[in-house]
C-alpha cells in the first residue's frame, strides 16, 4: 500500500477519508517554502539551546525543542491552518471535543539511526483502544524537505488496522518523502518512526499533533505557554489548547466555572449544559 498523497487543494474530509482508510496521508506544498523558512528562523534560538536525546528512542543525534506556541508566531497560525483543523474535527468527529495534543520541533542529525517503529497512542499507559476508535490526529510538517537519505518518517500505511504490540523493520514501512511545505497527516494508531539520517545536514520537522479532549495532554501547554502570553492569543487558539470544557464535564475551574473566562478574567456562564445534549453531540458526531 502506497502513502496517499493529496494537492493543497483538498478538502478536510479528503484528507480524513484517506486516514480512516490508510492511517497516513501527505498533503504537498501546502503551504510556501518560505513560511516554513520563517519557523525556523523564530525557532533557531531554542532548536539550538536544545539538547540531544538520551536514549535510543529520543535520539541521540536528535533535538526535540517544544514549547511552540510561546516562541513561534509561525507555529500558532500552522497550529489553526483550516484544512488540518477541518481533517482532525472529521477524523476525531466520535467525540465532543479535541484538543492540541503536542507542539514539538525535531532535528535530526546526520548518523542518527532509525527509530523504533510505534504507535504514538502508546503513550497513554499502552492502553489497548478498541480498534478503529483514533484518539489522535497528528501532523509532521516538512521544515526543510524529507527523503529516504535524510531520515524522512518511516511508515506502514494500513497499520492503524493491525494488532497491537507488533514490531517492524525499517525495511516492511516507507518513507514519507515530501518537499519543503508539504505535511504528512497520520493517527495516533497508525505504526510510524522517525528514518535513519545518512545525509550530512539535518532534517527539519514540526510535530503538531491533536488528541481527544479526555485524554490527558502530552505536552502541559498552560505552563508551556505563560499565562501572560496567552492571553494574547485569540480564543479559538486558547480553546484549542485546552482552555475549554471538554466532553460533558471535564476541564471546569471550582464552581463549574469555563476556563477561558478564568483566564482571562471575565464573568461567564458557569452552566455545563444537559447530558443529554452531550450525548446529541456524540450522536451528530457518529452519524
Amino acid at each position: 500500500m502506497e502513502i496517499a498523497r493529496l494537492p493543497r487543494t483538498a478538502s478536510g474530509a479528503d484528507v480524513a477519508a484517506a486516514l480512516a482508510r490508510d492511517g497516513c496521508a501527505i498533503v504537498e506544498h501546502l503551504v510556501e517554502p518560505a513560511v516554513m523558512d520563517r519557523a525556523r528562523a523564530e525557532l533557531d534560538p531554542w532548536l539550538q539551546a536544545t539538547a540531544p536525546g538520551h536514549d535510543e528512542f529520543s535520539g541521540r543525534r536528535t533535538r526535540r525543542t517544544g514549547g511552540l506556541l510561546a516562541r513561534s508566531a509561525t507555529c500558532r497560525e500552522l497550529v489553526m491552518h483550516p484544512l488540518v483543523l477541518a481533517a482532525v474535527q472529521t477524523l476525531l468527529k466520535h467525540a465532543t471535543s479535541y484538543q492540541l495534543h503536542l507542539t514539538q520541533a525535531i532535528g535530526i542529525g546526520p548518523g542518527e539511526p532509525g527509530q523504533m517503529i510505534h504507535r504514538d497512542q502508546w503513550a497513554f499507559d499502552f492502553f489497548p483502544f478498541p480498534d478503529g476508535y483514533e484518539v489522535q490526529c497528528n501532523t509532521i510538517w516538512a521544515m526543510t524537505p524529507f527523503s529516504a537519505a535524510n531520515g524522512a518518517t518511516r511508515l506502514v500505511p494500513g497499520s492503524h488496522r493491525h494488532a497491537d504490540r507488533l514490531e517492524f523493520r525499517h525495511d516492511q514501512t516507507q518513507a514519507a518523502e515530501m518537499p519543503q511545505g508539504s505535511v504528512l497527516f497520520y493517527t495516533g494508531a497508525l505504526y510510524h518512526g522517525a528514518g535513519a539520517n545518512c545525509s550530512d545536514t539535518m532534517r527539519y520537522g514540526l510535530n503538531l499533533t491533536y488528541a481527544v479532549s479526555w485524554l490527558r495532554q502530552e505536552e502541559n501547554q498552560y505552563l508551556a505557554v505563560p499565562a501572560e502570553q496567552a492571553r494574547t492569543f485569540p480564543e479559538e487558539l486558547l480553546r484549542l489548547m485546552g482552555y475549554a470544557r471538554g466532553a460533558y464535564a471535564l476541564g471546569y475551574v471550582d464552581n463549574l466555572r469555563d476556563p477561558l473566562d478564568v483566564l482571562l478574567g471575565r464573568d461567564g456562564d458557569n452552566a455545563l449544559g444537559t447530558l443529554d445534549d452531550a450525548q446529541a453531540r456524540l450522536r451528530a458526531g457518529s452519524a
